[in-house]
């Protein structure tokens, strides 16, 4: 395989504006960390990079590299990936090229993003939002990696396209799109800085033609709307599909303090509340609830006033009031961290679908080689890690819920996650 060069620079405003190679620092070592990016465009990424690969212990060889440690710092420039890998004394020069946009996908790409308001204002925000994807579809331009487009060079003598070298290098540029998606841009071409110029210039000459138009009308009676035009899309257009789950909202914060009534702030936990409550009618809708949340009883309610109330007196007296404080505390926990949701998964052992175990376990196999998966028991919803005194919960919600056994008794740790990979990691290393 060819050599690649050395052309690592140092991130700067002046880089991170233009199109000129981004420097990044070498990640440490994540031993028996997750190897797969947690934003969706890093998510999107990895799928994409391993739906071109023909080999799964590549893929898999490549996740445990770059959990290693042993890859140097990357660099990011157009049309191309590189950074170093090591084995003992050895270093192995490592690209990843894509085949750049031209300036016609370009200029298409933008002016179906112009036809988008709010993906039109999130990219001159400077953000990149993942309806950029649909628009990148219909201009027909691949903005993620796709078969024919990505090419792998290493020293190495793997033989293996990509090598595991290559993979982990992949992998971990997933890793710096979960901090900085628009890097994805300046691997097909365009930096952020000049990508919002030249957007700023298609909408504006999309509005310049469109009042030249207007002035030529004489008239001025409205024409009906041509089939194509964005306008008449919008109205044919099927309706969307419902949004993903939102994440819940994080545990208030307890003051310890004296409070009068006015200070006390009630509004912020029935915001929390609502939110929460919106989350569970929508994880229905989406078919992770089999029925609809019922309202709460005098117990849940109890719970919920002790997991949200700002003032700790109140918490002091329904704790003395119910005779069980130490039972109403776990389950305080268990709601600030996953709302009613996390109290029935505190509460009740259920049977999950075969199914979602499976893929569980699937998603497990993969973030993690054979010997660093830790050993592990299956009853009902309970998932514990063999000796450890740690286990995850799968919820009626789709999602994990961690535990750490204090005493006799097992304690919420953390927020849920729908990734099980995700929530091993974080009890893992908590």
């Amino acid at each position: 395989m060819s050599h690649a060069h050395d052309d690592h620079a140092a991130p700067d405003d002046h880089a991170a504006q233009g199109t000129a190679a981004r420097g990044f620092a070498a990640f440490a070592a994540r031993r028996g960390g997750r190897t797969r990016a947690q934003s969706w465009w890093g998510q999107s990424w990895t799928e994409a990079v391993e739906d071109t690969s023909l080999s799964t212990e590549a893929l898999k060889s490549g996740r445990a590299y770059a959990r290693s440690g042993r890859l140097g710092p990357i660099t990011v420039s157009p049309g191309r990936i590189a950074a170093q890998a090591y084995e003992d004394d050895t270093a192995f020069d490592t690209v990843v090229t894509f085949t750049e946009l031209d300036e016609g996908e370009w200029e298409r790409l933008w002016e179906r993003t112009a036809e988008r308001p709010a993906v039109l204002n999130e990219l001159l925000a400077g953000e990149l939002p993942p309806d950029l994807l649909e628009a990148s579809e219909d201009a027909r331009v691949r903005i993620l990696p796709g078969y024919g487009d990505l090419e792998a060079e290493c020293d190495c003598d793997e033989f293996e396209d990509p090598c595991s070298h290559a993979a982990a290098l992949c992998y971990q540029v997933s890793w710096l799109l979960d901090a900085e998606p628009s890097l994805l841009l300046l691997i097909r071409g365009r930096g952020t800085h000049e990508a919002r110029e030249e957007l700023k210039s298609v909408v504006l000459m999309q509005a310049m033609t469109g009042a030249a138009e207007e002035e030529g009308e004489g008239d001025g009676v409205p024409e009906p709307l041509p089939d194509g035009t964005p306008a008449q899309d919008a109205y044919d257009r099927a309706p969307a599909s419902l949004p993903p789950l939102p994440p819940l909202p994080g545990p208030s914060a307890r003051r310890s303090g004296p409070l009068s009534g006015v200070g006390a702030d009630p509004l912020s936990p029935l915001v929390a509340g609502a939110a929460a409550r919106a989350r569970e009618l929508l994880a229905h809708v989406h078919g992770f609830r089999p029925e609809p949340p019922a309202p709460l009883d005098t117990w849940q309610d109890t719970v919920r006033i002790a997991a949200t109330h700002p003032d700790p007196r109140a918490v002091a007296r329904l704790r003395e009031a119910c005779g069980a404080p130490e039972r109403l505390d776990r389950a305080a926990r268990a709601w600030q961290l996953g709302g009613s949701g996390g109290l029935d998964v505190l509460e009740e052992s259920w049977t999950p679908p075969h199914q979602d175990l499976a893929r569980a376990r699937t998603t497990l196999a993969a973030d993690w080689a054979e010997d660093e998966l830790p050993a592990m028991e299956l009853a009902d919803n309970h998932v514990t890690l063999t000796g450890r005194g740690l286990q995850l919960r799968y919820g009626r919600d789709g999602r994990w819920y961690p535990y750490r056994q204090q005493g006799t008794e097992w304690w919420p740790s953390a927020p849920p996650q729908t990734d099980p990979a995700a929530a091993l990691a974080d009890l893992l290393n908590a």
